[in-house]
C-alpha cells in the first residue's frame, strides 16, 4: 500500500484536542472532511490511524479534531507528524482531463516526436503559470518541459511513456 502526503501537523490548537495542520495537497476539501480516515506518520516511525470528526480553517491552517482525542493531552504526541492517505483514497474525479497526480508522472520515459528517448521525468516544479516537468538526460543535464499542450503531446500511463514536441529553445 502506498501513502501520499496531505498535510503536516505543526502544533496543537487550544485545549480541546485540536491540531493545526499545514495542508500540502491541491485538494484540501477532498482530503480534510468529517469521517475521512488519515494516517499520522510520527517522527519515531510509528503510524497512527485517525478519523477526522471536526474541520475548520483559520488563517493558513486547517484545524482538525480526531475522533476519541478530546484534550490537548490526547493529541500532544501527534506533533510534529505528517498526515497521509492511501492510494485507495485518491480519486480520478479530483482531476480534470489532462491532469495527473505527481506519482503517476514521476519516472515516465520521455520521447520526442521522432521517437528519440530523452530520459525519465525526475521531478516536477510547480510554477504560477503551469507545472514544469524535469527530465534528466543521460548526460546528467536537465531538460525543463512546461506542461502545456504545445509541448506535451501524449501521456500514456499504461505504457509509462510521454511524447513531447521539443520546441526550439527548450533543449
Amino acid at each position: 500500500m502506498s501513502y501520499y502526503n496531505i498535510g503536516k501537523i505543526v502544533n496543537t490548537q487550544g485545549i480541546r484536542g485540536e491540531v493545526r495542520v499545514i495542508s500540502t495537497t491541491d485538494f484540501p476539501e477532498h482530503r480534510f472532511f468529517i469521517g475521512n480516515q488519515v494516517t499520522a506518520f510520527l517522527n519515531n516511525g510509528q503510524q497512527v490511524e485517525l478519523t477526522i470528526d471536526k474541520v475548520r480553517t483559520q488563517k493558513n491552517f486547517v484545524i482538525l479534531h480526531f475522533k476519541g482525542l478530546d484534550s490537548i493531552n490526547d493529541i500532544e504526541f501527534l506533533k510534529p507528524s505528517t498526515l497521509k492517505i492511501t492510494d485507495a483514497q485518491l480519486s480520478e474525479d479530483d482531476l480534470a482531463e489532462g491532469e495527473y497526480y505527481y506519482h503517476q508522472i514521476l519516472g515516465l520515459a520521455v520521447y520526442d516526436l521522432a521517437g528519440n528517448y530523452l530520459g525519465p521525468i525526475t521531478d516536477i516544479m510547480d510554477t504560477a503559470a503551469n507545472d514544469v516537468w524535469i527530465v534528466t538526460r543521460e548526460n546528467g543535464k536537465e531538460l525543463l518541459l512546461p506542461k502545456i499542450k504545445d509541448v506535451i503531446k501524449k501521456v500514456d500511463l499504461a505504457n509509462q511513456r510521454v511524447t513531447i514536441d521539443l520546441l526550439e529553445g527548450l533543449e
